[in-house]
């Protein structure tokens, strides 16, 4: 489809969105578990049910690495015609009900089918990474500000169990974002398993924290049905609980580990987003306004289109409201060396991930070099001090 618009500066002004159908291939990742369990079925072998480790984990990295990056930006002029089409909200609502298929088809799977314990627990966290996508769902469609998509981000969450998200990352995270004081912004020298220690229980404190507030100030009472976030968990306990009625206690396992492999999809992103990039405090004490300068960029084309182009994250935080396909590439930003998958494997290895990212960091333009600018973990302040010869 081609926008237009005549402006008298410039004259006509055209565009076609290269990645209109392409965003579609996000099903591809939504859907992969199915394509497991379906080749489980139709071959008998347990090790596809692992399949979509593989792909997440190795495929998409390496498409990454081949494909390289996108910097394709739309007119600013054409922004309103863009956000105003209806298509790719209609690709995020239809996310929804996939997720929900997914997971569905899979506790349906390890419910009627004997797949032994070893390949149980590695299909339940294989299914939970790619239900980690419908968080990210949940965060697109929770950014809009209307009533029916708020209540679509609640059913997205309700998937893997994380109804506090919309409540700590909508209000808390972008008020917080690259501060001390932000659950969900890494800090320099901070492991990622040091990080999900802190971050998980910050977001839920955070997230029931901030819809108490929004209750208090409606006069509506906090444990009702008034309360979004318990309206998601009350739609997980349904969804998950019938399955777990359905087939039997394994199922419980199942989801357990589904949800905890999920929020830690999520936890994997946070950490990257905004590692040790750190908001002037101003004389009054408070932060510096958010610039796009305070996140971590990606511009990688394969896995920009798994997560509706979260990876242009800098944008996102300078336009919270902006939709998905109008985020822009930007000049002068902290980029990752690959797309988020191929940075949570590094991540996951912190030895390397230090190796790689400290040294980057210190190198981001508007920090050169200058601790004083870095949001670093206190317990590693001084380690990290006397390695770079900064008193």
């Amino acid at each position: 489809m081609q926008y237009s618009v005549r402006t008298p500066d410039r004259g006509v002004i055209e565009y076609r969105e290269p990645k209109r159908w392409l965003w579609a291939l996000v099903f591809v990742f939504v859907l992969k578990p199915i394509l497991a369990v379906g080749l489980f079925l139709a071959f008998g072998n347990p090790w596809l049910l692992v399949l979509p480790l593989v792909v997440a984990f190795l495929l998409v990295p390496v498409l990454d690495w081949v494909v390289g990056v996108d910097t394709n930006n739309p007119p600013e002029e054409l922004v309103p015609q863009l956000e105003a089409d209806p298509h790719y909200n209609r690709l995020l609502i239809l996310c929804i009900p996939a997720h929900i298929l997914a997971v569905g088809v899979s506790a349906w799977l390890v419910g009627t089918h004997d797949v032994g314990w070893g390949f149980f627990i590695a299909f339940a966290a294989a299914v939970g990474v790619f239900s980690g996508l419908s968080i990210n769902t949940a965060h697109e469609i929770g950014h809009k500000n209307n009533k029916r998509e708020r209540v679509l981000s609640r059913i997205a969450l309700a998937v893997t169990g994380y109804g506090h998200f919309c409540s700590d990352h909508n209000i808390g995270h972008h008020r917080d974002v690259a501060t001390p004081e932000d659950p969900a912004s890494s800090r320099m020298g901070e492991s990622i398993y040091q990080f999900m220690r802190r971050e998980i229980p910050g977001a839920v404190k955070r997230g029931w924290r901030e819809e108490e507030k929004r209750l208090t100030r409606k006069k509506q009472p906090v444990f009702s049905f008034h309360n979004h976030i318990l309206q998601s968990y009350l739609m997980t306990l349904v969804f998950q609980g019938g399955f777990v009625l359905a087939f039997g206690w394994p199922l419980i396992v199942f989801f357990i580990i589904h949800n905890f492999t999920a929020w830690f999809q999520l936890t994997s992103a946070n950490y990257i987003e905004h590692y040790g990039l750190l908001r002037a405090k101003k004389a009054n004490g408070r932060y510096e306004p958010c610039k796009p300068y305070h996140s971590w960029n990606a511009n990688h084309f394969v896995s920009n289109l798994a997560l509706f182009q979260l990876q242009r994250h800098s944008d996102h935080h300078a336009k919270p409201a902006r939709s998905y396909q109008s985020l822009r590439s930007l000049d002068n930003l902290p980029e990752l060396p690959s797309g988020y998958l191929g940075m949570y494997l590094l991540a996951y290895v912190p030895q390397i991930w230090f190796k790689v990212m400290d040294k980057r960091l210190l190198e981001v333009p508007h920090i050169n070099g200058d601790l004083e600018k870095v949001n670093i973990d206190p317990a590693k302040e001084q380690v990290i001090r006397l390695r770079y010869a900064q008193p």
